[in-house]
């Protein structure tokens, strides 16, 4: 079996607030955490990049920003880290965004 440090897992929304705190606890336990962000401005995206500023003083953390829209580029970091684990918690919030831009929110969130 693996040790803990071997492991790398992808997290989609790192700048979010379950994702950093997820990431950030994964880093304390010795995870490679690849971390993957569109940091959108649906919110303070400062916040957001102070976020990943954090996470990224520790050398296990690699920071992507990107939409998950970009299938191409979720491809390439996969197979560049091969991560052991996904986790996906990066969706496009709030329901008032979904009633006027349903198309947009299933593209994102699905």
């Amino acid at each position: 079996m693996m040790e803990s440090n071997e492991k790398t897992v992808l997290i989609t929304g790192t700048a979010g607030f379950i994702g950093f705190h997820l990431a950030n606890l994964l880093l304390k336990l010795g995870f490679k955490v690849i971390g993957f962000d569109g940091v959108t401005d649906y919110y303070d995206v400062k916040l957001k990049k102070d976020r990943h500023h954090i996470l990224s003083k520790n050398p296990l953390f690699i920071k992507n920003e990107g939409m998950l829209e970009n299938q191409s580029l979720i491809e390439n970091i996969c197979e560049k880290h091969e991560p052991q684990f996904i986790v996906h918690l990066a969706a496009q919030a709030g329901v008032r965004y979904s009633i006027e831009q349903p198309r947009d929110y299933l593209e994102s969130n699905i």
